[in-house]
Parts: structure tokens; sequence; C-alpha cells
């Protein structure tokens, strides 16, 4: 299926019409965010905020929750 470059023309005359180009703009610059976001999520050699996520992962602090359920079983024993 191909299309002329007068088919394409109306297709994005009616977005146009429909979305505004304010709302495209916007929509576009989301989309930009979201695949920049994406690409970084999926580079983790590069990632420095994965590393120190992990690092927290790994820490031997208990959390705050579990610690109040420790406190609660003592306190029923």
């Amino acid at each position: 299926m191909h299309f002329n470059i007068w088919q394409l023309g109306i297709v994005l005359l009616i977005v146009v019409l429909i979305f505004g180009t304010k709302r495209l703009k916007s929509i576009g610059s989301d989309l930009g965010g979201a695949i920049k976001g994406f690409k970084s999520a999926m580079d983790t050699d590069g990632d420095k905020s994965t590393k120190e996520g992990h690092k927290r992962l790994e820490s031997d602090e208990p959390d705050a929750e579990f610690a109040e359920q420790k406190k609660d079983k003592d306190r029923s024993a």
C-alpha cells in the first residue's frame, strides 16, 4: 500500500485540525521523553541510579515495616 504526497498532506491536515498545533507539540515532546527514558532504562552499563538502587536493595538495614513486625512478634511472645 503506497501513499502519495497528497494523501499524506490530507491526513496531516486532519490531524492538525483535530488536535491543534499546541497539543501535537506536547504529544511529540512527551513521546520523545518516553523514548529517552526507555532507552536509558535499557542501558544498564552507564546507569548509575540502577547501581545505587542495587546497593540499597543489598543493604543489611531492615525496612521500617519489617522492624515494626518484629517488635509486634516480640510483644506477643
